[in-house]
């Protein structure tokens, strides 16, 4: 049995006082399956005994659905806190990730500092999760806003261990902080990608290593990162629930059962997918950030591990509300809709495997949609929306072409 200890890595690097304020200007193989035990030694520092079982499973580069096995190893690392910039979108789905993984980082001591796209005083930060950004700063980080194309001025003199990009969706976007990132010496670089770039499959689920859109803007940036960066990390997302997101989701649903109309949905409603509560999503990035070795070089579909299908997302929701659903189904073509702008998700079997953050982060699920829904549901009530007056101009048009009554 070999045993080897990981060097210590160089000590926090902080910044000045000035970020408080705002700024001026404006596929590679995939890695043994680790156990980790870690025995807490003091806040920045930690040592841990790291033992790979004798047996594990990895994916294989060229056959990613196909389980091979490695000879064991066995050592011992020492791992650090990290320094972490996150870079986080504005708007969208995803600007919750960003949220859920710097509480996360700092409840595990590491130093976290958030830069938002855009200005501290605009509309879009009295939404959540921006609404509370305070629960960050009381968590002990960082919030700043700003341009990422002006990030090398933002954070001038700073260095980060980590940075991790939740806002481009091209090169374009992505480029400025990745260079920047590689510049100033940050030892890992991750970014928020999406399973939306896999190309549609006769084998779903999607798994690590299955083709992707070559053109898609995330695919450029992943192959980018992977060009630049010795260790790099890309996770791929799918739909989301959790306090604190700003897109509807689970939101959808309840407008509807709430107010006792249908749920409409395009096609048969067996159609699969994956939703994740973004505390999944954040730990398997926390997890990457914790075993940087085990994460280097390597794609993660950022999902729960179980899929729903439409109808099975529907009785959920309604279960959670304590209410009955009534379901309808149509054809999008014949009703003349399009589904995109009707329904919440893809109108197909979408959904994606966490493979990778299990067999190699040693990652498992905790989203329980039974639970987490019932949870969301609180909270929906709770702000007022339940009351709030919604139109449904869509749903009718669908609901008088299928000739249903419509609920007054």
């Amino acid at each position: 049995m070999a045993t080897a200890v990981a060097p210590t890595s160089s000590s926090l690097l902080f910044f000045s006082s000035t970020l408080s304020s705002s700024p001026s200007s404006s596929s590679s193989s995939l890695s043994p399956i680790p156990r980790l035990s870690l025995s807490s030694t003091s806040r920045h520092s930690l040592s841990s005994s790291l033992s790979i079982s004798p047996s594990f499973l990895a994916l294989s580069k060229n056959s990613p659905r196909r389980a091979v096995s490695s000879s064991p190893t066995s050592f011992t690392v020492t791992a650090e806190k990290k320094n972490v910039l996150i870079v986080n979108t504005n708007s969208g789905g995803h600007a919750v990730i960003g949220f859920y993984f710097a509480k996360e980082l700092l409840a595990a001591g590491h130093a976290v500092t958030i830069l938002t796209v855009g200005q501290e005083a605009s509309d879009k930060m009295k939404k959540p999760p921006f609404s509370r950004f305070s629960e960050i700063v009381s968590g002990g980080g960082k919030t700043v806003w700003g341009e990422p194309a002006d990030i090398a001025n933002i954070f001038e003199g700073a260095a980060f261990d980590v940075v991790l990009d939740n806002n481009g969706k091209d090169l374009d976007a992505v480029r400025p902080v990745a260079d920047w990132a590689k510049s100033s010496g940050a030892k890992q670089f991750l970014f928020i990608s999406s399973a939306g770039i896999y190309k549609a499959t006769e084998e779903p689920p999607h798994v690590e290593g299955d083709t992707v859109k070559a053109d898609a803007g995330h695919v450029v940036v992943e192959k980018y990162i992977s060009e630049i960066f010795d260790n790099w990390a890309s996770f791929r997302p799918q739909y989301m629930i959790g306090s604190g997101n700003n897109k509807d989701c689970e939101e959808w649903f309840f407008d509807r059962i709430v107010r006792g109309r249908p749920i409409l949905i395009p096609g048969s409603g067996m159609q699969l997918t994956n939703i994740s509560h973004v505390r999944d999503l954040s730990s398997i990035l926390t997890s990457a950030v914790e075993k940087p070795e085990a994460a280097k070089g390597n794609i993660f579909n950022c999902v729960s591990e179980r899929a729903v299908t439409l109808d099975g997302m529907a009785r959920l929701c309604a279960k959670a509300a304590g209410l009955p659903v009534e379901i309808v189904h149509y054809d999008p073509k014949k009703v003349g809709v399009d589904a995109k702008k009707a329904f919440p998700f893809r109108n197909m079997h979408f959904y994606a495997e966490p493979r990778a953050a299990k067999e190699i982060l040693g990652w498992s699920s905790t989203t329980d949609l039974t639970v987490d829904l019932k949870e969301r549901f609180d909270e929906y009530v709770k702000i007022g929306r339940d009351k709030k007056q919604i139109q449904f101009e869509l749903d009718d048009k669908i609901l008088e072409a299928l000739k249903v009554p419509v609920a007054v």
